[in-house]
C-alpha cells in the first residue's frame, strides 16, 4: 500500500504515532507529512529522528509546510488517487475544527481536503474525542522547586541547543529532547515525561462529532487501532 501519514502538533498519543508509522513502514510505502508544529513538537519529544529515518525515496519523501511552500504540491498525488490511505495521527484539535469548515491552509489540512477530492479514505485520530479530563506526557520541564541555583549550571552548558535558560525554564522551540540535560543535573531539576490532566473542550468534542459526519473519514481513538483495522 502507498500510504501518508501526517502528524499535527499533538503531543498527546504522539508516541504511538510513531510506533504505528514505523510499523507501517516495515511493509508499505509511507510518506510523511508534517505540519510546522508537528516539526517542532516531535523534536520537543524526541521523535522527529525516529520519523525522518523513516523516508528516503519516492513515495517515502519527508513533505513538510516549509518544503512544500503555500501550494502543497505533493497533496496532488491525493486528489489523482495515487496513495491508497491518507492517516492523520494525532490530529489536535486546531486541525480537526479547520477540516470540519473546510480551511485548507496547512500541509496536513491540504493533504485531507485533496484525499476527499481524490476518494482516498482518511484515518484520523483527534486528541479532542471524549468529553472530560485525559492524562497525558509532557516533553521536558524544568522543576525550579528542586533548582539549587548553581552558579554554573551544568544543564545549561551540556545542552547543544541551547534551550536551558538557567534557574528557570527550557525553550521547547530550541529542545530536542535529547536528554543530556536530564542526565547532567545532579539535583533532577529536569523532568522529561511528566503526567498531567487537561480537560476536552465542549467545542472540540463537538468538532470532533461533526468531523466523523463526513465522508471517506473515519476516526480512531487510538492509533494503534489503525494498525488492527488495517
Amino acid at each position: 500500500m502507498r500510504i501518508g501519514f501526517a502528524f499535527t502538533g499533538a503531543g498527546h498519543l504522539l508516541k504511538e504515532s510513531v510506533q504505528v508509522a514505523e510499523k507501517l513502514a516495515e511493509d508499505h510505502e509511507v510518506t510523511i507529512f508534517l505540519s510546522g508544529a508537528a516539526e517542532e513538537v516531535l523534536k520537543m519529544y524526541g521523535l522527529y529522528d525516529r520519523v525522518v529515518s523513516l523516508t528516503g525515496g519516492k513515495y517515502r519523501e519527508l513533505a513538510t509546510d516549509s518544503n512544500q511552500k503555500f501550494s502543497f504540491p505533493i497533496t496532488g498525488r491525493l486528489s489523482l488517487g495515487k496513495y491508497d490511505l491518507l492517516i492523520v495521527s494525532p490530529a489536535t484539535a486546531n486541525t480537526v475544527s479547520k477540516i470540519v469548515y473546510g480551511i485548507a491552509d496547512t500541509l496536513v489540512t491540504n493533504a485531507v481536503a485533496q484525499a476527499g477530492k481524490g476518494a482516498v479514505l482518511t484515518y484520523m485520530v483527534p486528541v479532542d474525542i471524549h468529553s472530560g479530563p485525559i492524562d497525558t506526557v509532557l516533553p521536558s520541564k524544568m522543576e525550579v522547586s528542586k533548582c539549587q541555583n548553581c552558579d554554573e549550571c551544568i544543564a545549561a552548558i551540556t545542552c547543544p541547543e541551547g534551550a536551558i535558560i538557567p534557574h528557570d525554564e527550557i525553550d521547547l522551540t530550541k529542545c530536542v529532547g535529547c536528554g543530556l540535560c536530564r542526565n547532567s543535573c545532579q539535583y533532577g531539576a529536569i523532568n522529561e515525561g511528566k503526567i498531567i490532566t487537561i480537560y476536552m473542550r465542549d467545542i472540540d468534542i463537538e468538532n470532533t462529532r461533526k468531523l466523523s459526519s463526513i465522508d471517506d473519514i473515519q476516526i480512531f481513538e487510538n492509533p494503534k487501532d489503525i494498525l488492527d483495522k488495517i
